[in-house]
């Protein structure tokens, strides 16, 4: 709960191609919801959440905090309880706006289905359930013709990331905004410190390095009436197909920092990573650290580094080292290799990067406006990490065409809470977990 709480508060406290499915569905072209020509404030812009956790519940309280006229119409979760928290939650946060919240009983839905009724009824939809379910989601709303904000990551394998990308290019036909929750391209400083990069005050690039390192994360305890797929989604960000691994769900923001400076993506990715502290029953299937080099097609390389660890030492934050300087964005600040100061931002401007993705993404669509494309970048990011976990899954060098087009899929072959997940645990009650030279991928 303590990761869901931080990212539910982090909007109000200062900012410290699947082709036979596309065949089926995607490639028709419906006439388009009204969402795509806004002509005014007199128009309500309907909103749908998909996914009602904690990031969920604030990506729509945030939402109903933009300048435009905007309901959240309907509401869509697995569980109940989930549901009734986040609703609740929603109308807490907005005070004397509540008024916005206008989700009506019937339209509060629950289940495996649930998100396909709750997009029919909006305008723009909100995606933020495990990321898992990311590919799925984003294709109906595309095919409904939608708006979308989805949180990151936008998948969990490679299968998935092509899904995202066939159904970006029937988005992008469709002239849909869609925003993506890597917040960073959002947020002031780093928009200053690119914007100064690419005016060459570092000099070519010459190497990066990128931190996720932080304590333990919450553990939801299994109950004698779950089934075990209700709980791994319970506790889904111990499992790979909900959560693709902690260098997927979370590393995903500072790896997106390197790729956007870098204006590429890497070639391949070569690492290594383990369970060295979260060994437990409770801690599914994912490891604790991940340590990963990614090489770009110019020789830069890029070393990744997230970890999990109790009682040590944190860091999240990028550097980035060219001929002239360095850049260390979280201190948003740029100097010379003597240590001279470049350029500093002044934290005090800074802006709420969560708040502002939604601002920046509903003006567009009040004024009619098509600017926003972040599913493909969204998705060659996730992929980015997903190598990396790849790599250090299994001592492979990951290249990443050859996962893009490996087909590896995690997903269950069946959504149903008495459906068998994609992993189960043993005898013991301990879950399989990778272990490199002996999980392979590509060799």
């Amino acid at each position: 709960m303590q990761e869901e709480q931080q990212e539910f508060h982090a909007g109000r406290r200062d900012f410290v191609k699947q082709s036979s499915m596309l065949a089926g569905g995607l490639l028709a072209m419906p006439v388009l919801s009204k969402a795509n020509f806004f002509s005014g404030a007199g128009d309500v812009i309907k909103i749908a959440l998909i996914g009602c956790g904690g990031r969920g519940t604030g990506a729509a309280v945030q939402a109903l905090r933009t300048k435009q006229n905007v309901q959240l119409v309907a509401m869509a979760d697995a569980f109940a309880d989930r549901l009734n928290d986040s609703y609740n939650n929603i109308k807490e946060e907005l005070g004397e706006n509540a008024s916005r919240l206008n989700v009506k009983e019937e339209h509060k839905f629950t289940g495996f289905d649930a998100y396909q009724k709750a997009i029919a009824l909006a305008d723009v939809v909100i995606l933020a359930t495990p990321p898992g379910f990311r590919p799925i989601h984003f294709e109906e709303a595309v095919k409904q013709g939608k708006h979308i904000f989805m949180e990151k990551p936008v998948a969990t394998d490679p299968a998935g990331i092509k899904r995202v990308l066939d159904a970006a290019e029937i988005a992008k036909s469709k002239k849909l905004n869609v925003v993506v929750g890597l917040q960073r391209r959002y947020q002031t400083s780093y928009r200053e410190l690119f914007k100064r990069f690419n005016d060459g005050i570092i000099g070519d690039l010459l190497s990066i390095n990128v931190w996720w390192n932080q304590g333990a994360l919450w553990i939801r305890p299994r109950q004698p009436q779950y089934t075990e797929m209700e709980y791994q989604m319970r506790n889904w960000y111990y499992f790979n197909w909900l959560c693709g691994d902690h260098i997927v769900e979370q590393h995903i923001h500072n790896i997106d920092v390197g790729n956007w400076f870098m204006k590429d993506y890497p070639v391949t990715a070569y690492g290594m990573g383990g369970r060295t502290v979260r060994t437990g029953k409770d801690t599914g299937e994912i490891y604790d650290h991940h340590a990963v080099e990614y090489r770009y097609g110019n020789g830069v390389i890029m070393n990744s580094e997230c970890r999990h660890w109790k009682d040590s030492a944190s860091r999240v934050d990028e550097e980035l080292t060219g001929t002239k300087g360095r850049i260390i964005c979280d201190r948003g600040l740029i100097q010379d290799h003597k240590g001279k100061v470049l350029f500093q931002f002044d934290k005090k401007t800074e802006n709420q990067p969560y708040q502002n993705e939604h601002d920046e993404l509903f003006a567009a669509i009040a004024k009619g406006e098509y600017k926003f494309w972040d599913a493909e970048r969204g998705a060659k990011t996730t992929l980015t990490a997903i190598i990396g976990r790849l790599a250090t899954y299994s001592g492979e060098v990951i290249p990443f065409d050859k996962a893009l087009n490996s087909g590896l899929n995690l997903q269950p072959a069946t959504y149903a809470f008495d459906a068998k997940p994609p992993v189960i645990p043993d005898a013991d009650g301990f879950y399989p977990f990778a272990k490199p030279g002996v999980t392979r991928y590509f060799s």
